[in-house]
């Protein structure tokens, strides 16, 4: 579900990862208008090439990038992140005021801090895919953030793109309002499953009830179609009753 007019293109990627025991897709997306192309998170680490694969499949290759806007510091967001800064010097990195000082190293991922909190709670064979989550975790390279972003910021792309803060999975967490076509770029605030939307692996918020706050807000806006980094676009809407789908 692509859409081009005279106020750009959104374009839906769909990268495949193989995660040891399956092939898991996410769903990155472009948006170019006129001299901007602009990435909106960038998958798992060492993941750069199957992104440029899918990227040159949709008419835009990632050395056209001019930025990337990142939803949040979870390593299947910006895994591929400093391989993007390696390769492509040039694109601007953009993301959360909160969530920068994990991306570029500063402060230690939450997710780490998380799997410190339950170490002692697992059992030996837990313990052996702890530590091939950790590796993972620790194996995304930092990078610097260029534009730190903030709720209501806008942008001119597409007819108008607006940055929402949706935290709980996530503090810094972002999703991006794509307003002329009514569209959301979700990041991990919602997931597409079974053509419904969900929360994001409500174990893994790092405030569950923020996030559910997130989803409320998010009704509030004129949205029809909702792009999942996780099960893709959805065309629906949120209703005033969205606290019998998501809170129960």
């Amino acid at each position: 579900m692509n859409r081009a007019d005279g106020c750009g293109k959104i374009l839906i990627l769909e990268v495949g990862y193989d995660d040891g025991d399956e092939i898991v897709a996410v769903h990155p997306v472009i948006i170019e208008d006129g001299a901007e192309r602009v990435l909106v998170d960038c998958g798992y680490p060492g993941g750069l090439p199957e992104l440029e694969r899918a990227a040159e499949s949709a008419g835009a290759p990632i050395c056209g990038l001019t930025s990337v806007i990142v939803t949040h510091h979870d390593f299947d967001h910006c895994g591929a992140l400093g391989e993007i800064r390696q390769k492509y010097s040039r694109v601007r990195v953009m993301a959360s005021e909160l969530d920068a000082p994990y991306i570029d190293g500063s402060r230690k991922s939450l997710r780490l801090e998380q799997a410190d909190a339950r170490a002692s709670m697992l059992t030996p064979e837990e313990r052996i895919g702890e530590e091939a989550f950790r590796r993972t975790v620790e194996s995304v390279r930092p990078v610097g953030v260029d534009v730190l972003l903030h709720d209501g910021d806008t942008f001119p792309w597409c007819g108008g793109t607006e940055i929402i803060a949706t935290p709980g999975h996530m503090p810094g967490h972002i999703s991006v309002l794509l307003r002329r076509h009514r569209t959301l770029i979700t990041g991990d605030a919602l997931v597409a499953i079974k053509g419904r939307l969900r929360l994001a692996n409500p174990h893994y918020a790092i405030d569950l009830g923020m996030a559910r706050e997130s989803v409320k807000k998010l009704a509030a806006y004129d949205i029809e179609t909702f792009i999942c980094y996780h099960g893709g676009p959805i065309e629906t809407r949120l209703s005033d009753g969205v606290n019998r789908h998501f809170f129960r």
